[in-house]
């Protein structure tokens, strides 16, 4: 059957023999249909709509003016729809559709997945793909779906005018829609502030055995030492990582989230993490002793380490023009405070307000590197960290 949850519809099974039962009709239909018709698209991850129309998720469409047509005769009786492939969980996304629809009467549809599995979906489905726009987390998996051919370049004077220049493409394939901070959290009452400068100096003697890191297969880490090459170029960024991993007091992490309880708890007394995952925490547990650590790297001549989750327009996208229209809306005032505000991320402009709990961590100078480049020196990165012993 088929129930509610918000405007998207979920199907759930009910039952062994249901689902046997289900599986053989899909099994059946499948080979009909393929018969007739050609392949069928198998969905990825979760699929909802946002809106009141109902497509089929498999669904390519004519030209961009046959699909308009037949968008006006969906049952929600909205003028157009979109298709996104989102990597961003479904509680972070479906509240901005829903106001998107809401303003501008374009339906929302959406299939929430691993970025690795969304990019190998959208290169499957090549020209015959349903999907309009694609959005994801770190610069890193950008990069790589523009430089797989996926993303088609735009010309938005509204995102240019909202977005600074090295938080989107330079090619004008994708845009940064919030903005991340990869910073220092240490327990307050184990770590002096004053202890602390750069992420460099977490490779000192002084923090042998005190250090925990996530680990290095997660795209931010790889990131982050992409912009240590760029800066520090790739010998002593090498130096630099090999210090860390022989401070670190325990096996690395494979979430931020259990990198700061364990900095709490024991064993360890201070990380690198995504400011965001410490709010989450933060609000469950106002007095939990971890707080934040601004490095500055005055001798390399960058500040803290920040990324985005962006988006862009599919290559093969029917409906270009309110793809962008959407990413448009995502960069806007209005939107960003809630989008940001929504995961206690950074709107991608500085001068739009802050949630107040971001607001209390105080203010910091951002390291201005076109995020780009994390992909670009994504393969050296983890090469790097494959020979210092980093996993």
């Amino acid at each position: 059957m088929c129930g509610r949850s918000g405007n998207g519809c979920r199907w759930r099974s009910h039952g062994v023999s249901y689902g046997v039962m289900t599986v053989l009709a899909m099994v059946m239909t499948s080979l009909f249909l393929s018969a007739c018709n050609g392949p069928v698209d198998e969905p990825l991850g979760k699929e909802a709509m946002v809106g009141e129309a109902s497509v089929n998720a498999g669904e390519t469409g004519g030209t961009e003016e046959e699909t308009s047509t037949a968008d006006t005769m969906t049952n929600s009786g909205l003028a157009e729809r979109l298709t996104v492939y989102s990597a961003r969980k479904d509680h972070l996304i479906q509240p901005m559709f829903d106001r998107f629809t809401a303003e501008t009467g374009v339906a929302v549809q959406f299939t929430t997945d691993k970025a690795p599995a969304l990019l190998a979906r959208l290169q499957a489905e090549g020209e015959r793909t349903p999907a309009d726009v694609l959005l994801t987390v770190d610069a890193g998996n950008l990069w790589q779906a523009a430089e797989a051919g996926l993303l088609k370049p735009l010309s938005s004077p509204v995102i240019e005018a909202n977005v600074p220049a090295h938080l989107r493409d330079a090619h004008n394939r994708w845009v940064g829609l919030s903005l991340r901070a990869r910073t220092i959290v240490y327990h307050t009452g184990k770590v002096r502030p004053e202890e602390l400068s750069t992420y460099a100096a977490l490779g000192d003697d002084a923090f042998k055995g005190r250090l925990c890191l996530r680990t290095s297969k997660k795209v931010y880490n790889q990131s982050l030492v992409a912009a240590l090459i760029d800066h520090y170029g790739l010998t002593e960024a090498e130096n630099i990582v090999g210090k860390w991993v022989k401070n670190l007091a325990t096996d690395v992490f494979s979430s931020d989230t259990q990198l700061i309880k364990a900095i709490a708890s024991g064993p360890c007394e201070i990380g690198i993490v995504n400011t965001y995952y410490l709010g989450r925490l933060q609000r469950a547990q106002p007095d939990l002793p971890v707080a934040i650590f601004w490095p500055d790297q005055q001798d390399a001549g960058f500040g803290v380490h920040v990324n985005v989750s962006g988006g862009g327009v599919l290559r093969y996208s029917h409906h270009t023009q309110a793809a962008q229209r959407l990413l448009e809306w995502l960069t806007s005032k209005e939107a960003q405070l809630e989008f940001a505000g929504l995961n206690l991320e950074y709107p991608i402009n500085r001068s739009i307000p802050r949630d107040p709990l971001i607001e209390a961590w105080g203010d910091f100078r951002q390291d201005t590197i076109a995020v780009s480049r994390f992909g670009e020196l994504q393969a050296d990165a983890v090469k790097l960290m494959d020979r210092v012993g980093y996993r």
